[in-house]
């Protein structure tokens, strides 16, 4: 045969070149985007429905990545305690780290305000809201750590060894508050703050060294609470905000691309639909609770519940201080935040 015969037409040459020079524009791409394995910690216990949420947030963040971002969710207090999961996302510890700011006491002055009494009625829109609304402090307030999203539980209220009705009955009780500013409010009406992380209260409660909790619902039961305290009180008084925070270090380090699947996955939508499951299990604890023998659920009068958010008054004043001190408005605050609950459905 003659050897012309072999030679590639001009056309098949234009594609051969054209193919080399993709492949060298595609190459360096291809390289950026190394493995990446995130290690995520979660302090609450391994059946804890906040756990599949977050497995399934970061096996959409495998798929959107095409398989190069991949996660190890570390449950149980694994990595570290629950006091520790800030320190331990901003030094490395965990690439993300569940988050709850009141385990630290003045150290959040800003997300300490979602934690006042009666201002959420649900966690899921909550959680939205609570998102929406702490983006714009989180870079100053979180600077050592990358603020992913933000969510709150369904709301929590008193369970204790004896019923509380009014302020007045927390005088002389020793309680596990829930958060920094609930602990506030235990102190001003005259009872006495057992600080303790939620993996560690039943053991308080039955040692006798705390009268009560505040908790959600169904919490109580996954805890092993309800076999310790037999009174509850039936009204959305608190609720604790979460935030779900990065490793600065492990992002940075990301490739374009990576850092724009996390992004995507750092929204308000996913706040929401991290809580949501959470959220329906809480609020299901309630007839738990109520079928269970020995337990008495109580409703507040009109004029009760009033006293209640008087008491709440001297607590929202010291946060206001607080937040003064790192020289933002607490007004402008309360009112964005009161505003993002009014639109997504979340206000009392």
């Amino acid at each position: 045969m003659h050897p012309t015969r072999f030679m590639p037409s001009a056309a098949v040459r234009a594609l051969l070149a054209l193919s080399a020079t993709l492949a060298l524009a595609v190459a360096p791409v291809q390289a950026q985007d190394k493995p990446v394995n995130l290690k995520m910690s979660s302090w609450v216990p391994a059946q804890h429905p906040l756990n599949p949420s977050l497995q399934a947030w970061a096996d959409d963040i495998k798929k959107a990545s095409n398989g190069t971002i991949t996660a190890t969710l570390f449950p149980s207090e694994q990595l570290g305690k629950a006091f520790d999961h800030y320190d331990m996302a901003r030094d490395g510890i965990a690439d993300f780290a569940y988050i709850n700011p009141g385990y630290q006491p003045g150290r959040f002055p800003i997300m300490a305000g979602a934690s006042l009494p009666f201002l959420f009625s649900n966690a899921k829109g909550g959680s939205r809201a609570i998102d929406e609304w702490y983006r714009q402090y989180a870079a100053k307030e979180m600077k050592d750590v990358k603020f992913c999203f933000a969510f709150v539980h369904d709301p929590g209220t008193f369970h204790a060894r004896k019923k509380i009705v009014l302020p007045t009955d927390i005088k002389g009780m020793k309680i596990r508050p829930a958060t920094s500013t609930i602990g506030q409010m235990v102190t001003s009406l005259g009872g006495t703050n057992v600080q303790a992380s939620a993996p560690e209260s039943r053991d308080m409660l039955e040692r006798g060294v705390a009268d009560a909790i505040t908790f959600p619902w169904g919490s109580i039961v996954l805890f092993g609470i309800d076999k310790v305290v037999t009174y509850h009180m039936d009204a959305p008084l608190y609720v604790t905000p979460f935030v779900w925070a990065m490793n600065q270090g492990t992002y940075d380090k990301m490739s374009a691309a990576q850092k724009k699947v996390i992004d995507d996955h750092c929204t308000s939508e996913w706040a929401e639909r991290v809580a949501s499951p959470w959220a329906d299990f809480e609020y299901g604890g309630r007839a738990k609770i109520a079928a269970e023998p020995g337990h008495e659920i109580y409703k507040l009068t009109p004029e009760q519940l009033d006293a209640w958010r008087k008491a709440g008054a001297p607590v929202e004043a010291q946060w206001a201080d607080s937040v003064k001190k790192v020289g933002q408005d607490p007004k402008a605050v309360m009112d964005g935040l009161k505003s993002s609950l009014a639109k997504n459905n979340a206000a009392l």
